[in-house]
């Protein structure tokens, strides 16, 4: 280590969940690369070897047993390399399965760190397989610091390596603490952490606080696309950091390694310098103070009306650009998993099915692949308006994708003969027989072209249950499930900002058409969905504090007061404050069987991902408001 400096890599291989013969090939790849360049640490991501995303197979002995070959042959063919790496597997021991980080240096594994905190709430359920390190036998769970040195080294610049995994270090006391008040001066963190709004920029202060806080270097290795699967995207999103200062980063949405030179004998002064850093073994005393409850009127805080949206212009452009590569390469994973080119989408010319169109336009070109696969259908009946009929159709062509008109008005009126219904019945029948009928097409040419039934509707309409049963409500992956409709509008706004002058003229005009399902003829009056079943911008408030804040309705109505004082009265506020909780809980089993959908933000109702509720669950422990 010339002059102190150490070369290290995090490395984010494309990683194939169950694969594990393919993710190993991937492995010895990056490190012989890797040696070539001087590397001598190199960290990859969480249970690597085997993908993250295997689920109940991590219960099979099969899969074990290959990942335990697979390092086997790891460190046979890496044996000759003078370099120590770091990658991740699942270990039984005792009849206990662990998520375990193995470090390995001349073909051997010199040391295996289990990881602590087991996460299992949102969309993670990893203590259905794995057991805590904390619960190991003696021995077998102590994590080993790993001293690197070289002959004739400067004085002061050892370096000393440990290891947590992922969850480890977003605790309030994670295992880097006790390492690095052991000596470690190098954290490696093996990762698999979904990409959700918001989280890049939390996770990386996170590691670049921690850094600091440690006065080390901290190396982090996500897990990429490849681990993309059912209703999570995986960004890649690696770093490393020296004492709070980002050495190296990848770019969102990246394979590869980022490489960067620590300087540790910088690092190993500056802790001789802070004489506070040390071990503290004495137990801190807690006080307690009683305090009465108190009751106040006005409170001294504001709440932002929207909470999905970033209230700064330039971060708000950063996160649009965010979400449609998380819903773009969600897709992407999604058509090579089933080896189709293909996509079908109910285009109406509304701002839902606008943006499905966008994301596959993205995803086809990220895969480099023609755009006369996506197949954007139009079905006009009753209410189709010809405004949003024809923007649908110079959308789709803007974009060369195939696009098709099928009326299907007399096909709905034949249904309506075949189950007895008056055509004057303007009861739901008479509207979800059209969204019925517009699915069934949709899937059959989905059947048809070998491809896939892309979903339109958004988080803002499921928490509603605004969605035909069966209807618009099912389709092979929805895109937009995780995004609220407040956000819909920005990132079509986004995507016009960027696009070309005739492009961009239609997104204006779909962007200033009111939302209406356009279920009901022309001639009765235009739908206005937001006079049914109220604002979306008073919904999607609704939405975050109920579900992601916990809130209950009394508390809700009292911040919405404060935050829509000048647009709504009180009593309108609490008006759709009623019936959004009336509507959540009524169309839970719409959400029960939701199709898969790409997770974005804090807030997700996929049963799979972070919200479980019975559907046949009361609502009266809320009480009245």
């Amino acid at each position: 280590m010339k002059d102190g400096f150490l070369r290290a890599a995090a490395v984010s291989p494309h990683v194939t969940p169950g694969d594990t013969k393919r993710n190993a090939d991937e492995i010895i790849a990056h490190i012989k690369h890797l040696s070539k360049e001087g590397v001598a640490l190199a960290v990859f991501p969480e249970l690597c070897i085997t993908g993250y995303g295997c689920g109940d197979m991590f219960l099979h002995p099969s899969l074990t047993a290959a990942a335990t070959r697979e390092l086997t042959r790891i460190l046979r063919e890496t044996a000759p390399l003078d370099i120590l790496f770091y990658v991740g597997l699942p270990v039984i021991d005792g009849g206990k399965l662990y998520n375990a980080a193995a470090a390995c240096f001349g073909g051997a594994v010199v040391s295996v760190t289990l990881k602590n905190h087991i996460p299992n709430y949102n969309e993670f359920y990893e203590k259905r397989y794995f057991t805590s390190a904390n619960e190991a036998k003696e021995g077998f769970a102590s994590s080993s610091l790993i001293k690197l040195f070289s002959k004739n080294t400067d004085t002061g610049s050892e370096a000393m390596v440990g290891a947590e995994i992922c969850e480890d270090l977003w605790m309030p006391a994670p295992p880097s603490g006790i390492l690095a008040g052991s000596g470690a001066n190098i954290i490696c963190n093996l990762s698999a952490s979904n990409a959700v709004i918001g989280k890049d920029i939390y996770r990386r202060d996170l590691v670049k606080s921690q850094s600091a806080r440690l006065i080390c270097a901290y190396i982090y290795a996500n897990a990429n696309r490849g681990e993309s699967t059912s209703d999570c995207v995986y960004d890649g999103q690696s770093f490393i950091a020296e004492n709070g200062v980002i050495l190296a980063e990848s770019k969102p949405f990246s394979e590869g390694a980022i490489i960067a030179d620590i300087d540790i004998s910088r690092l190993n002064r500056e802790r001789m310098v802070m004489t506070t850093f040390e071990n503290i073994k004495n137990e801190i005393p807690v006080i307690s103070l009683s305090m009465q409850k108190r009751e106040y009127g006005k409170l001294f805080r504001q709440f932002d009306k929207h909470p999905f949206i970033p209230s700064n212009n330039s971060e708000l452009e950063k996160r649009c650009e965010y979400i449609i590569n998380m819903q773009s390469y969600a897709l992407t994973k999604r058509l090579d998993s089933i080896h189709t080119g293909k996509v079908v989408i109910g285009l109406s010319g509304g701002l839902d099915s606008t943006l499905a169109l966008l994301v596959a336009v993205k995803a086809f070109d990220i895969l480099n692949i023609s755009k006369a696969g996506i197949i954007a259908v139009t079905m006009p009946c009753f209410g189709t308006t010809a405004r949003t009929k024809n923007n649908a159709e110079k959308l789709a062509k803007a974009f060369d994708t195939d696009f098709r008109e099928i009326d299907i008005t007399e096909a709905v009126k034949i249904h309506f003969r075949d189950i007895g219904l008056d055509e004057n019945d303007r009861t739901t029948a008479f509207e979800n027989c059209q969204a019925r009928e517009r699915t069934q097409i949709l899937m059959d040419i989905a059947n048809m072209e070998g491809g896939i039934v892309l979903g339109t509707g958004d988080l803002s309409e499921l928490a509603l249950g605004w969605a035909t049963y069966n209807g618009d409500h099912m389709s092979m992956y929805g895109v937009n499930s995780g995004v609220p409709k407040t956000l819909v509008r920005y990132l079509v706004g986004y995507v016009k900002s960027i696009s070309e002058p005739d492009t961009a003229a239609v997104l204006e005009d779909i962007l200033a058409t009111p939302v209406s399902p356009e279920l009901l003829p022309a001639s009765e009056g235009a739908q206005n969905t937001e006079e049914i079943v109220g604002p979306y911008e008073l919904h999607d408030f609704f939405l975050y504090y109920f579900v992601r804040q916990g809130f209950s309705p009394e508390k809700i109505l009292r911040i919405a007061e404060i935050a829509f004082k000048d647009d709504y009265e009180p009593e309108i506020i609490k008006k759709w404050l009623k019936v959004f909780i009336d509507r959540f809980f009524a169309m839970q089993f719409k959400r029960s069987c939701l199709p898969e959908g790409v997770k974005i933000g804090s807030v997700s109702l996929s049963p799979r991902a972070d919200f479980r509720m019975p559907a046949d669950i009361s609502r009266k422990f809320l009480g009245d408001l």
